[in-house]
């Protein structure tokens, strides 16, 4: 029987409404002296604030694992990659913002003023770390309200930084999807988020009235094709199934739906099930456990609904599909999946490998596009896999590997998988306000 590990963890203060104008002109007070420092001596700083950090890495991927259930070797390499890897990004940022030359004319990155990060609680510190660092790098201060869903391990990486970062520059608010309403509607000059859909449409109209820069991740439906020549162990192995059940499926780039030919579906999808099988649920510090709990009972709800209504409507279900343990959803494999199946019209978030057969490749461009979100893709094959790749409407298109940048790319949606983007020189740039001298 899979342990249930409901267990009290901690607290942190709820940081109420009302106090919200008032944080967010202490962070504007703070701003004028952050940003007039040079942006070297801003850089300095955040090294010294990590070599804070450096020394809790084990405490914090502990906490982190028992606030949102992933296992401690994945909570260990995200607690590592923030405090190692905030150096160079701020380097990077701060190259990015250099001025520049253009004929006569001086191109300058100047700050905006108080930016609000609002974060999701599938990688609440990578994910805020991505957002909260080009920021401060920029000239800005920062008010940062993480998911009411992982509020622990947010606050002590906060408190670590601010040890060291002038007082104001960086504040927390803790509290619900309210408190982050009013951060939005406050006098804030950028919002930088990542979440859902529905989240992102609120921001936008909430931030509308005073015209607010925008840099916001919205989630993804990402589909996978696999075709005639694929190498077909790679495309099941190494990404189809570590991809849709990474971090417990609950990942914005989590492989979604597969789209595989005629020629080679029977195999790949004895091989997606021979490896699927392989994989264990089960609490954080359970040794050989790779798919951890879903982070509440509604998201869990969401997914089993998902599979039964493709069940319902006339999947093959190769592995799981039922039996799931309280707070948690087996490892699932539905064959046969059809378009009008809420699996593959929406946004799953779960241990899921959703399979459909197509017989021509034009069927299976049109289907991997078929939806409103494009935030990565992927494609497995042979020499037409760059050419399929072009064609699909995403902005992160793997070819023969996974969809994510790697180093300082841009992290970037089409459609309504995004607005704005972070990463790479251009998208340190946005977290920055444009000056043209000359």
């Amino acid at each position: 029987m899979i342990p249930a590990m409901v267990r009290f963890v901690g607290t942190v203060p709820i940081t109420t409404n009302d106090t919200i104008h008032a944080i967010v002109a202490e962070a504007h007070a703070a701003q004028k002296d952050w940003a007039a420092r040079p942006v070297a001596d801003r850089v300095a700083v955040l090294e010294r604030a990590c070599r804070v950090l450096t020394g809790r890495v084990d405490e914090m991927a502990e906490l982190f694992s028992r606030e949102m259930g992933k296992d401690i070797r994945r909570s260990t390499g995200e607690v590592q990659g923030v405090v190692y890897g905030t150096v160079q990004t701020a380097r990077e940022v701060a190259d990015a913002i250099q001025q520049q030359r253009r004929g006569g004319q001086i191109i300058e990155y100047i700050p905006l003023g108080v930016t609000a990060v609002i974060s999701p609680w599938n990688y609440p510190l990578a994910m805020a770390n991505n957002l909260i660092i080009p920021a401060l790098v920029a000239g800005n201060t920062v008010v940062f309200k993480p998911s009411e869903e992982t509020p622990l391990i947010a606050q002590p990486f906060v408190d670590a930084l601010n040890t060291v970062l002038p007082t104001g520059v960086l504040h927390i608010v803790q509290g619900r999807r309210d408190l982050g309403q009013a951060l939005v509607e406050a006098d804030v000059n950028m919002i930088a988020f990542t979440g859902s859909q529905a989240a992102g449409k609120d921001i936008m109209r909430r931030a509308a009235g005073s015209l607010k820069r925008l840099v916001i991740e919205l989630g993804g439906n990402d589909p996978m094709i696999v075709l005639p020549d694929a190498d077909i162990d790679r495309a099941a192995q190494f990404f189809a199934v570590a991809s849709s059940f990474e971090n417990a499926g609950q990942m914005c780039i989590s492989t979604e739906r597969i789209y595989v030919h005629d020629s080679v579906a029977e195999t790949f999808e004895q091989r997606v099930t021979e490896i699927a099988a392989r994989y264990r649920i089960g609490p954080w510090n359970q040794p050989g456990v790779n798919i951890g709990p879903i982070i509440n009972d509604t998201q869990r709800k969401g997914v089993i609904d998902h599979i039964d209504d493709a069940i319902v409507k006339g999947a093959r279900v190769l592995l799981g599909g039922k039996d799931h343990p309280d707070h948690y959803v087996a490892p699932t494999v539905p064959a046969d999946v059809t378009p009008e199946m809420d699996i593959a019209r929406d946004e799953t978030f779960g241990p899921v490998v959703a399979i459909s057969r197509y017989s021509d490749t034009d069927e299976a461009v049109r289907l991997a596009n078929a939806s409103d979100y494009g935030l990565g893709a992927a494609v497995f094959g042979g020499d037409e896999a760059v050419a399929v790749g072009r064609r699909l409407e995403a902005g992160m298109v793997g070819i023969n590997s996974g969809s994510g940048g790697g180093g300082d790319a841009p992290w970037v949606g089409a459609k309504q998988s995004g607005f704005g983007f972070h990463g790479s020189a251009d998208g340190h740039r946005q977290f920055a306000q444009v000056r043209l001298i000359g």
